[in-house]
């Protein structure tokens, strides 16, 4: 028996969540002026709604509201590259950091849109 503590990388609910909690960290690096304020803002409500949505998914009552929940979280995720993209517009200086956050928002909206094709 193995003690991973590292999460897989396939288990979508634990890798939402720690998408939203590392949102929220370089949320708090991010100094506030009336241009990020918003930023900040927007993007911890789309950063951590992908795991609240993808969990409602999870519980979804037919193969329809799953596929509703699935879009929404497919958006957020979208969102979220969006958001992080205007604060390092914002804020130049946090780029380095801000690119493991883009690019996991892009691979979960990848898989978020594969999954919402798929379910027809």
């Amino acid at each position: 028996m193995t003690n991973d503590t590292n999460p897989k990388k396939y288990d979508l609910e634990e890798r939402t969540a720690k998408f939203g909690e590392a949102i929220i960290e370089f949320c708090k690096k991010v100094p506030r002026s009336p241009i990020t304020d918003p930023l900040i803002t927007q993007l911890v409500k789309c950063g951590t709604s992908v795991c609240a949505n993808y969990c409602e998914a999870d519980d979804a009552e037919s193969k329809s509201d799953f596929r509703h929940k699935i879009g929404i979280v497919k958006k957020e995720s979208r969102e979220a590259k969006h958001f992080i993209r205007m604060i390092v517009k914002a804020v130049p200086e946090l780029k380095e950091k801000a690119k493991p956050l883009w690019t996991e928002a892009k691979e979960l909206n990848l898989i978020f849109n594969t999954i919402y094709k798929k379910v027809k």
